[in-house]
């Protein structure tokens, strides 16, 4: 049990969604006859999910605070509109068209952001407001109509890395951009072990460091090579490598930067991190204005893939980015979940839905595994965090190994003698 714990960085549990997304995929591969696992249906993942996985990015964040935000899919129609609008009407170049999305994000943000932060109005009372106010604004600036939006504009949502030639077996750009990521995750493990022993701290086993390495950097061989060997003039999509730089980003933020320290203590115990010197105000104000620039790039990433922006974008576009967050390990009480979690969470939903569509199993069957995956995730959450009750992992561990003291209580002397069976523990 030891072996397996280190093996997977000392906590199971939070590996519990990647072992459902791979047996998902399994299924799935068997399920269609092998069409889950191939270069066009990769693709075609990326590109189609890529704005929910944007938007669980910013979700988290705002869960981890303890609030909700019901606005994001009015704000990135809002968003979306009013660019393909500008670009049209204005002349704006495409670069031009996703400043100004930023820019009206950020407006947007800042608007529910002071209510939330300085008001003190719930966020999801606010952001129920704002849903019905931005999706008012979208169909009141584009009066109802599909606004198209230019070749330049769609590369954002629907393009490639440049392609290695038309006699080229193999994608370029995607090889060196796989064999980057492998060579960094094997860098980062080194690095790893390095500080640990500068450091003094314990140190796990190093064939624990080499299986974790060699079978992810083996995952991330197959997906390159897939990537880089489909339909010619196609490999890697833009819009992935959007996505995971704003993976980077906020996993840095989130984990290594005061700032993401903040989030966690608030969300954690709001008034402790008052009395720490936290100002609380300021950091629901980023939370909340952060969320409503990612949703400015969900929207116009979508309208990039979509090619237009219509009255009926981003409908239902909050419950897909609040239900990857609380599948990819958030807590519903706020203070617990990470950016990768999240990410995790909605490869789970995209590949759900992908899978689903390619067994033909329509809308209705859709709809409600998504539903029944959803409260099982969050059942377990609740369950297994129960006041006064371990996890699973936890019953499993102290079935083998007993009520063993601290080692602080192992110094005092104190011994926890055996709870009798018909006891509660």
């Amino acid at each position: 049990m030891k072996s397996i714990k280190q093996l997977f960085g000392g906590n199971i549990r939070q590996f519990g969604m990647i072992f459902a997304l791979v047996a998902m995929i399994i299924f799935f591969q068997v399920a269609t006859g092998g069409n889950v696992l191939t270069s066009g249906n990769l693709q075609n993942l990326v590109n189609g999910y890529a704005y929910v996985l944007v938007l669980a990015i910013g979700m988290v964040m705002v869960i981890i605070m303890g609030h909700i935000d019901l606005s994001v899919g009015s704000v990135a129609a809002f968003v979306g509109i009013a660019v393909a609008m500008a670009m049209r009407e204005w002349g704006l170049p495409w670069w031009g068209g996703i400043l100004f999305g930023i820019g009206l994000g950020l407006l947007a943000g800042a608007w529910q952001g002071f209510w939330v932060a300085y008001v003190g109005i719930p966020a999801f009372i606010t952001t129920l407001a704002g849903m019905l106010l931005f999706r008012g604004l979208n169909q009141l600036i584009g009066k109802q109509n599909t606004i198209p939006v230019p070749e330049g504009f769609q590369v954002i949502g629907n393009g490639y890395m440049p392609d290695g030639g038309d006699n080229a077996a193999y994608n370029y750009p995607t090889l060196v951009l796989g064999l980057l990521a492998i060579l960094y995750l094997i860098w980062a493990a080194f690095r790893t072990r390095k500080r640990a022993h500068k450091a003094g701290t314990t140190v796990v086993p190093v064939w624990v460091d080499v299986v974790r390495t060699v079978v992810i950097c083996a995952v991330i061989a197959y997906v390159t090579y897939l990537f880089a060997t489909g339909r010619p003039g196609t490999s890697f999509p833009v819009v992935g490598i959007i996505l995971v730089v704003l993976v980077i980003i906020y996993h840095f933020v989130t984990s290594r930067t005061v700032a993401g320290r903040s989030i966690y203590a608030v969300g954690g115990n709001r008034q402790a991190a008052r009395l720490s010197g936290i100002n609380d105000k300021r950091v629901d104000f980023f939370v909340m204005m952060n969320m409503s620039t990612l949703a400015a790039v969900a929207g116009m990433v979508f309208i990039a893939r979509s090619q237009a922006s219509g009255p009926l974008d981003g409908t239902g576009w909050e419950l897909d980015a609040i239900a990857s967050v609380f599948i990819g390990g958030a807590a519903v009480s706020g203070g617990v979940g990470t950016v990768v979690g999240s990410i995790v969470g909605g490869l789970v939903m995209a590949v759900l839905n992908n899978g689903l569509q390619l067994m033909n199993a329509g809308t209705a069957w859709t709809s409600i595994i998504k539903g029944l995956v959803l409260l099982v995730a969050v059942a377990f959450d609740v369950w297994s965090k129960k006041q006064g009750k371990p996890s699973i992992l936890g019953r499993l561990l102290k079935g083998m190994h007993g009520n063993r003291p601290t080692p602080e209580q192992t110094e005092a002397g104190v011994i926890i003698p055996p709870v009798p069976a018909d006891q509660p523990k």
